[in-house]
């Protein structure tokens, strides 16, 4: 059996024990509260920061390039994008040597031959590359789920330019 003071104490005991665990589950239920309300807040703070843009085609142009001593991979390119219901729904990117002819099957080519093979080559894989940064672009809609092609990065980096210079003229 236990005496007075013992049962005094156990009691003591429970109610300390008792104030950790609300301690405890307040703790939790504020942590929680918390959690939902930065949740909250960056769902708001996305929603509302996105860009909004207008019906209609947009063209947009990077940089010049300056390529190597010979004028290899001089340019620039050019995107137009179609907007819909503030979605992207359609995109062309083409790419242009400094004075203003389109990098094509020509593209690599001296005097309508090829000279260097290697060259010609990859002067060709970045060709091809535009109209897969702007399939990419059109179907996803996120620029940044337009991967890089190893070879094209000229390109690549000319193609972002070029969408963020369009993107632009399409805000609201």
């Amino acid at each position: 059996r236990k005496t007075q003071k013992e049962t005094k104490k156990d009691s003591r005991n429970q109610g300390k024990d008792n104030r950790r665990k609300d301690e405890k589950m307040s703790k939790r239920r504020n942590i929680a509260l918390l959690c939902a309300v930065l949740l909250a807040l960056g769902l708001t703070a996305c929603g509302s920061s996105a860009a909004k843009y207008k019906d209609g085609t947009y063209e947009g142009k990077s940089q010049v390039y300056e390529g190597d001593e010979d004028g290899n991979g001089d340019g620039y390119g050019v995107v137009t994008l179609t907007v819909q219901d503030n979605k992207i729904t359609g995109c062309q990117y083409l790419t242009y040597q400094t004075d203003g002819t389109l990098k094509d099957e020509n593209y690599g080519k001296k005097d309508g031959e090829i000279a260097n093979a290697d060259f010609y080559n990859k002067a060709q894989k970045a060709v091809l590359a535009c109209g897969k940064y702007a399939a990419q672009y059109a179907e996803s809609g996120d620029l940044a789920k337009v991967d890089a092609i190893s070879g094209a990065t000229i390109s690549y980096h000319e193609f972002q330019e070029a969408v963020e210079d369009a993107l632009s003229k399409a805000k609201e």
